[in-house]
């Protein structure tokens, strides 16, 4: 799994820089544009889940035991956290919202039937893996509700009604556009709560901070270690990321409001990586000062956790209704929501059975990436390298508001 996960690693970066020499001027709109802060609320909130709030405060001791862990002694646990999340892997993104906009139109592969099938398969699984994630880190986040240790039905009871509010999300564009608006949001809202919290607690300054701050700049220096495995903990992670890739492309490509190539790499790489920052350092100080989380930041990091795997989910359940023909205009709203609330229920709970590994379908992401270039190579060749930048792009924002 090491070596496909690496060839996968090495082929997506390689096709990142090949994009942005070939095609860095040509402006990507999509079917249902929207204007960039928009696009850019819609890419962050849809592209992330609820690890994002609930994992770093679980990972940092690990990353800081470097005799456990020799791999991680490069850097510190702050510039780990980021490099795990933030910058470099967003290329991901770039290579397939840049290939759904622009050339897929051309090539048509994810409509070859098999495919399509693979495809939708992935986005379903990966809809119920979000869901998995937060049932199984209610307990930390919650432990009032049980032991600390234990899933108690009040924590089933969280993940059905995230799952209903996303389906019923999903049956409107417009839904999803203001909740990721909302959640962007919120979650700024909760970076500056949990940051005040730590800046005027006892052991707390804004200088000392500001100066934690600067250990970012262990990931920059050292950015190369992650774009390969370090060892099997940074292998899911990239495998996880391999198997959000395609979808989360595929979904956002539909937003794009005409960015060049280079300024949706730029946009895709860079802003989302602010407030992963900030939050992540805001964390590392909690951490690093033994600051309690308990009650009231606990609380507050649930309901934006939920919040993320609500915008992750409908986005998702949007997009393989949509591939599928599964929609509200087909189905009636009724047969849609109860339908996509017990598919992602059970897939949740085989995940929970152990059932599913997210790495199955990162792996077989990747197989999927080869096989696209393959067939562009054997088939599509010429009508892509076609492909030119034009002169006029008109964009019209209000499609969305009919979607």
């Amino acid at each position: 799994m090491t070596a496909w996960l690496s060839a996968g690693l090495i082929f997506t970066f390689l096709m990142v820089l090949f994009f942005i020499a070939r095609w860095g001027g040509v402006r990507a709109v999509g079917q249902t544009p929207v204007k960039t802060l928009t696009f850019l609320a819609i890419l962050f909130t849809s592209g992330l889940d609820v690890g994002l709030i609930m994992f770093p405060l679980t990972e940092f001791g690990g990353y800081a035991d470097t005799a456990a862990n020799p791999e991680y002694a490069f850097t510190n646990p702050l510039a780990i956290e980021f490099g795990f999340w933030g910058f470099l892997i967003w290329a991901f993104y770039f290579l397939t919202c840049f290939y759904f906009c622009i050339i897929e139109p051309k090539v048509k592969f994810f409509e070859i039937p098999l495919v399509k099938r693979i495809n939708n398969a992935i986005i379903i699984g990966t809809c119920a893996f979000t869901a998995y994630l937060l049932l199984i880190n209610l307990p930390w986040y919650l432990p009032q509700l049980g032991d600390g240790k234990t899933i108690v039905p009040a924590f089933y009871g969280i993940v059905f009604m995230a799952i209903a509010f996303a389906v019923y999300s999903s049956t409107s564009l417009r839904y999803v556009r203001f909740l990721s608006l909302a959640t962007s949001l919120l979650f700024l809202g909760l970076i500056g709560f949990m940051w005040y919290g730590a800046v005027t607690s006892e052991q707390g300054s804004v200088a000392e901070w500001a100066s934690s701050l600067t250990l970012l700049g262990g990931y920059f220096a050292n950015i190369e270690k992650f774009a390969l495995p370090m060892n099997d903990y940074h292998e899911f992670y990239l495998f996880w990321w391999f198997s959000w890739s395609i979808m989360i492309g595929q979904f956002t490509a539909r937003f794009v409001g005409g960015l060049s190539a280079r300024q949706l790499f730029a946009a895709m790489l860079v802003v989302p990586s602010i407030p992963l920052a900030l939050w992540f350092s805001v964390l590392y100080y909690y951490h690093t000062h033994s600051l309690d989380t308990s009650g009231i930041y606990n609380l507050a990091m649930v309901i934006v956790g939920v919040t993320f795997v609500i915008n992750s989910l409908d986005s998702l359940i949007r997009l393989y209704t949509d591939n599928l023909n599964m929609t509200v205009a087909r189905l009636g709203k009724s047969k849609y929501i109860w339908g996509n609330i017990a598919l992602m229920s059970v897939l949740t709970l085989l995940f929970q059975l152990n059932f599913l590994q997210i790495q199955w379908v990162g792996a077989i992401v990747i197989g999927l990436f080869f096989s696209c270039f393959g067939y562009i190579l054997l088939r599509k060749l010429k009508p892509v390298m076609a492909i030119e930048p034009e002169e006029d792009v008109k964009v019209d924002y209000r499609k969305i508001e009919t979607a």
